[in-house]
């Protein structure tokens, strides 16, 4: 490996941890993130609202794999997020993850986006959308 291709392998490398801490962060953690971020124009530029926004767009990418996934394999799935999309505002994120119990705030974002969409878009009888 060239020592011009070193750079590039660290900020990779970094890139796809910081990507596996943001699927374990827990909502706890997220909601301690959020915490410190100003609701105000500025906080669509600061690293810790897009590390946030990644970390929850990444578990609904999650869920609705597996919902996909479930479909395709014949097997009716946990939710049905409709294809228009989940309907997720950063205001209703903030007040569901504010109204878990402390026991249910250690779930992984992944974990209380689950449970969430499978309470928001259960599956009728076709387990389908």
């Amino acid at each position: 490996m060239s020592l011009r291709a070193l750079p590039i392998a660290a900020v990779l490398w970094l890139a796809a941890a910081s990507s596996v801490l943001a699927s374990d962060m827990t909502v706890q953690q997220f909601m301690t993130i959020a915490d410190r971020i100003p609701h105000n124009p500025t906080a669509l530029l600061r690293s810790d609202t897009h590390q946030l926004i990644g970390a929850v767009k990444q578990a609904v990418l999650t869920v609705k794999g597996e919902q996909a996934s479930a479909i395709r394999s014949g097997q009716r799935p946990v939710t049905c997020i409709p294809p228009s999309g989940t309907g997720i505002s950063a205001q209703t994120l903030l007040a569901r993850f504010n109204s878990l119990p402390a026991a249910r705030r250690q779930d992984s974002i992944t974990q209380a986006v689950r449970a969430w969409m499978a309470e928001r878009y259960p599956c009728g009888a076709s387990g389908r959308p």
